[in-house]
């Protein structure tokens, strides 16, 4: 897109402001296995007495591409970055999924009529309501 997508659309990544404030501003604190880039401020405190963290969108932004564990860290929930401790996942823990939303990955229940294969049959005590 250019200079124009870059000052115009923050969809499809930072826009300009963005990228010059996070120069000037922040410090990249870690990268994750999407691409995403993972930024607190350098100085000072936001508004609510702690340090502002963002991140920078790999592509398009969407916030279900950050994990978890990422998503706990942006929000204060824990002071660690996941790049910066030891945790390893349990053995029934699924990996991080975004939102497929959309797309031909999303979920289709039985009887929708977007799924492909065999159809759920009619509920047997369904009676039309009929006008008398």
């Amino acid at each position: 897109m250019g200079i124009f997508g870059d000052l115009f659309t923050w969809w499809d990544g930072a826009t300009l402001s963005t990228k010059l404030y996070t120069r000037s501003s922040g410090k990249l604190i870690g990268e994750d296995e999407r691409g995403n880039k993972f930024y607190h401020q350098k100085k000072g405190v936001g508004p609510l007495g702690t340090p502002r963290r963002w991140v920078i969108y790999n592509g398009a932004a969407e916030a279900s591409k950050v994990s978890g564990d990422w998503h706990g860290w942006l929000h204060h929930t824990v002071d660690t970055p996941p790049n910066q401790e030891n945790y390893q996942a349990k053995g029934w823990q699924k990996a991080h999924v975004e939102n497929l939303t959309g797309t031909s990955g999303a979920y289709r229940p039985a009887g929708s009529t977007l799924k492909t294969g065999k159809k759920a049959k009619p509920m047997s005590d369904y009676q039309p309501w009929r006008a008398e």
